[in-house]
């Protein structure tokens, strides 16, 4: 099974996630809502995939994002922001992407998010 961070200051959100990746069965979830302490349980899951949030108290996404490329053993685990700040329909049709990471809106759709989650995990 593969296994996937996400970190996400809102529990509701990495609770649902967790929940629908792990009822596929191909995946071991765990959840973090503290960006301060993301790169400390980074360390300890080694997750295959880390699903990010962008918009989060003390420490964006971008501030974790650039703290994991730069911890030996993360460097190259894929990151997939999630945000609010755009809308399901402002990103149809086209590449998507923060920093050179690909970037989700929520409400995440479960087949998109699997499909990202895929493409990412086959590279």
């Amino acid at each position: 099974m593969k296994r996937i961070l996400i970190i996400d200051d809102e529990a509701s959100i990495t609770r649902s996630v967790k929940l629908n990746l792990e009822a596929l069965g191909a995946y071991e979830v765990y959840q973090e809502n503290d960006p301060r302490t993301a790169v400390h349980t980074a360390r300890e899951v080694r997750p295959d995939l880390i699903l990010l949030d962008v918009m989060m108290p003390d420490l964006d996404g971008g501030e974790v994002a650039a703290e994991l490329q730069k911890t030996p053993g993360l460097q190259h685990v894929p990151i997939i922001f999630l945000t609010a700040i755009v809308s399901n329909e402002e990103t149809q049709g086209r590449e998507a992407s923060i920093g050179g990471h690909d970037f989700l809106a929520k409400p995440v759709d479960l087949d998109v998010l699997v499909n990202t989650i895929e493409s990412h995990l086959e590279d």
